[in-house]
């Protein structure tokens, strides 16, 4: 009787450990798979806005977008784990104005984008920007280069896309001739988007440094005070970088990364 007592007392406390183990396996797997989901949860969608246009006004000479102002924001983002997506007017391949490949305009990122074949096949294949879905998205990022003046400055697709992402409190990013964007956006009471908004991009003084005062189709500086931003700027070719509220804006080249940074800190 007591044998019988002990093997059942036995299998009990088997079953017992056997359940407990069970439920520590269970939980095990759904904290592993809580993990998981929160990961895929935590990546975030930058867009980049691109320029399609590629001539120099009147000049013969070519333009496009300017590599370092992509290539600094684009390592910054993509070295913290977020995806990033191209898209620009025409879709398919990016014009980089040859001015920014040069060996004066090189710099630590542009090396590494010169090397990168997968950032190059992105360029290479952007998303036509009116098939773009906003909601996709926590953020967008417009580098400049003077082919924003002529394309990006009165895009319909591009004026909507950023009205959309403003309305959702959504951060904006724009960095040296790229705020030429935000000639046409308008807030949602029909004001100039910019207007009472701290905001700075490529000054007169240094589109005048380049000699290219006459040939492009308006001045980024003027412009934006026309709208109403409150207009700053720092020493010609320096960093100057301004955030108000979830409009971010940078003024030149050197300022591209800063942009980044904030953009980053925005959407974390």
């Amino acid at each position: 009787m007591k044998r019988i007592q002990t093997l059942a007392l036995v299998l009990t406390i088997i079953t017992a450990t056997s359940c407990k183990q069970e439920k520590t396996e269970q939980s095990s797997e759904k904290v592993s798979e809580e993990t998981t989901n929160m990961k895929k949860e935590k990546q975030m969608n930058v867009l980049f806005v691109l320029t399609s246009h590629d001539k120099l006004g009147d000049t013969g000479k070519k333009t496009g977008f300017w590599v370092e102002e992509f290539a600094n924001p684009y390592y910054t983002l993509t070295d913290q784990g977020v995806n990033v997506t191209l898209a620009t007017p025409n879709g398919g391949k990016a014009p980089i104005d040859p001015s920014s490949t040069t060996e004066d305009a090189s710099t630590e990122a542009t090396e590494r984008y010169n090397n990168d074949a997968a950032a190059q096949a992105k360029i290479n294949n952007t998303l036509v920007l009116a098939d773009v879905n906003p909601k996709e998205y926590d953020a967008v990022f417009y580098p400049g280069g003077h082919g924003p003046l002529w394309d990006l400055a009165t895009d319909e697709h591009s004026i909507t896309l950023i009205e959309t992402f403003n309305k959702q409190d959504k951060p904006i990013a724009f960095v040296c001739h790229a705020p030429a964007a935000l000639k046409g956006v308008k807030n949602e009471d029909g004001s100039p988007l910019v207007k009472g908004k701290k905001v700075t991009g490529f000054t007169n003084s240094e589109e005048k440094a380049v000699g290219l005062t006459d040939v492009v189709p308006f001045l980024v500086e003027d412009m934006l005070k026309e709208n109403g931003g409150i207009y700053s700027k720092g020493d010609d070719w320096s960093v100057h970088v301004l955030k108000d509220g979830n409009l971010i804006t940078g003024q030149n080249p050197a300022s591209s990364e800063l942009v980044a940074e904030k953009l980053l800190e925005a959407i974390k």
